[in-house]
């Protein structure tokens, strides 16, 4: 296990000692795939690093020995092509075990990840490829992916190669033979091709509530603070098997499918499906011995309808949820099930796991914990003085000692919004939440106005962008509406323009729209017709006026 490496101490006594003396030691110039992977593969190349199967039937185990193999001929294959340090490349691999390949071989050579969805349109391609320059797409084998990458080209001049993933494709180069046919040695990039500390190794594009996604910039450090996320909150033993319901395009997959995992000494459990069907993922639980899972409480809505105790669970040993509020009645059953407390955690895009329930903790329905080591955390009111205990604010996170281990480095290309959150020390996390007076923090929502549906993050300005191009809409407000089993769905307020009258079908018209020209997953489940919106003196729309109205009716 490499994590001494990197740690003072791997066991404490109680969550004060853990809060209190736990370090990370960050070495100069680390690079997770040189010195974690690579380093494992040395010591003990026959240690499984991942276990995958898919939806079909088929199924591979990859030991690090593998994981180095594949990922310093993809490295060559990346750098045949011209990629090289500080390169964006585009990975839309959904849980194919590919993205595991490139990940670490875009690490080795310095270049920028920026793992997408497979969910992305035309337009946010178009968008996403102009934001961050980039260089290379690569892609599953999913015909209207594919043609939506194909159509944005001649609007994405930084855009160089396509390359795809189980298929062959005029104008695509097909990445199963390109890795077969490059070099299988690698060696470590030394002068300007080295990494540092402070380069730039992830970009992640999060939903917002005033524009476009934004870009969530992570350096080469970042891998580290996940050592927190793996070992002391999701609980993973090495050994182990960690299942972590997540694609490859959103940051959970990082948190759970890789950095911290194989830090601890874990391998990665990864299930490749299509429509999720809870049965198969108890039966994958089950046939592969997981001993440690997270997934957001949606996946734990329709599980315990599932009658857990018909499945050998014998080998799971604990469980974490994070992605919204969990439900205390899902809490009871599926520790009834499974003798199993389930343990929230808290964190962003931005971030690491920075509340959580830690072992040491006796779970609390409903509560995400108390703040994880390195981060200070505090919960204010609007005008910046700290909340007593019952009384909700925004969570911070002060700074001014240094950033901490797994903190992002600030928008990508974007100084202004990263002031708006983040200085004088103080980075505003834009959660609210209120602390009880045992210290355990219980979320309340967003500041803003994020909307989070099954576990994705829907920022209401993209659906409102998309809404407006339809010629019925003169103008719209997206607000999330409570929901038993996605914990929240989207609704649109829509004013019609002239000549246009409120019916079931152009509802259902405008939620296709949406679908057409935004990812499917963000269209809006309820749509109802106003005459106007509530706004305020300055002309901007007031859409807690619009959630307290729904509250109340």
């Amino acid at each position: 296990m490499e994590l001494e490496k990197y740690v003072n101490r791997i066991e404490f006594d109680s969550y004060e000692d853990f809060k209190e003396n736990f370090k990370i030691t960050v070495p100069d110039n680390f690079n997770f795939a040189f010195d974690v992977v690579d380093e494992i593969a040395a010591k003990t190349p026959d240690k499984t690093a991942m276990v995958w199967c898919d939806d079909k039937g088929e199924e591979a185990t990859f030991t690090f020995g593998q994981m180095k193999y594949y990922s310093d001929k993809a490295a060559n294959f990346f750098r045949s092509r011209g990629i090289r340090k500080g390169d964006p490349v585009m990975l839309i691999l959904k849980r194919r075990y590919e993205f595991w390949f490139c990940i670490l071989a875009l690490h080795k050579i310095g270049a920028i990840t920026v793992p997408a969805t497979h969910l992305l349109t035309e337009k946010d391609i178009v968008y996403r490829n102009n934001a961050a320059d980039i260089k290379m797409i690569v892609c599953v084998h999913d015909p209207e992916v594919l043609q939506h990458i194909e159509k944005s080209e001649s609007k994405s001049p930084s855009l160089k190669y396509k390359v795809m993933v189980g298929g062959n494709r005029k104008g695509w180069l097909n990445l199963t033979d390109e890795i077969e046919k490059s070099s299988e040695s690698f060696v470590r990039p030394t002068g300007d091709e080295t990494t540092s500390n402070t380069d730039i190794m992830l970009v992640y594009f999060t939903s917002g509530t005033t524009g476009m996604p934004k870009m969530v910039s992570h350096d080469f450090t970042y891998p580290l603070g996940h050592i927190i996320t793996s070992k002391f909150w999701q609980n993973v033993q090495d050994g182990g098997l960690h299942l972590t319901l997540a694609d490859t395009g959103w940051a959970k997959s990082v948190w759970g499918k890789l950095y911290g995992q194989w830090l601890s000494g874990s391998a990665v459990m990864t299930y490749d499906y299509d429509k999720f069907v809870p049965k198969n993922i108890m039966e994958v639980i089950e046939k592969y011995k997981v001993t440690t899972f997270c997934a957001p409480p949606t996946i734990y809505r329709f599980l315990i309808k599932e009658d857990l105790t018909k499945y050998n669970l014998s080998a799971l040993k604990y469980g974490v949820v994070a992605g919204e509020a969990l439900n205390p009645e899902v809490f009871k059953q599926f520790y009834d099930q499974t003798g199993i407390k389930l343990r929230e955690g808290y964190g962003q895009t931005e971030l690491i796991v920075i509340v959580a329930t830690y072992p040491w903790m006796n779970p609390k329905p409903g509560s995400i914990g108390k703040p994880t080591p390195g981060y200070d955390i505090e919960i204010v009111d609007e005008e910046g003085n700290p909340c007593e205990a019952g009384t909700e604010g925004e969570m911070i996170i002060h700074t001014s000692k240094g950033k901490p281990a797994g903190m992002f480095d600030g928008y990508y290309r974007d100084e202004q919004l990263t002031k708006e959150v983040w200085s004088d020390g103080v980075y505003k996390t834009g959660d609210l939440a209120w602390c009880d007076e045992d210290g355990y923090y219980w979320f309340v929502g967003r500041a803003d106005d994020v909307i989070k549906s099954s576990g994705y993050r829907i920022g209401p300005f993209e659906v409102e962008s998309a809404l407006i191009e339809h010629p019925a809409v003169l103008e719209c407000a997206i607000t999330a509406v409570p929901d038993p089993i996605r914990g929240q769905i989207v609704k649109a307020t829509v004013v019609l323009s002239k000549n246009y009258k409120p019916s079931e079908e152009l509802a259902k018209e405008l939620q296709e729209h949406v679908k057409k020209v935004t990812a499917p997953y963000k269209y809006p489940r309820v749509v109802e017709f106003a005459d106007e919106l509530p706004k305020t003196i300055s002309g901007k729309i007031r859409r807690v006026q619009i959630r307290d109205k729904d509250k109340q009716q």
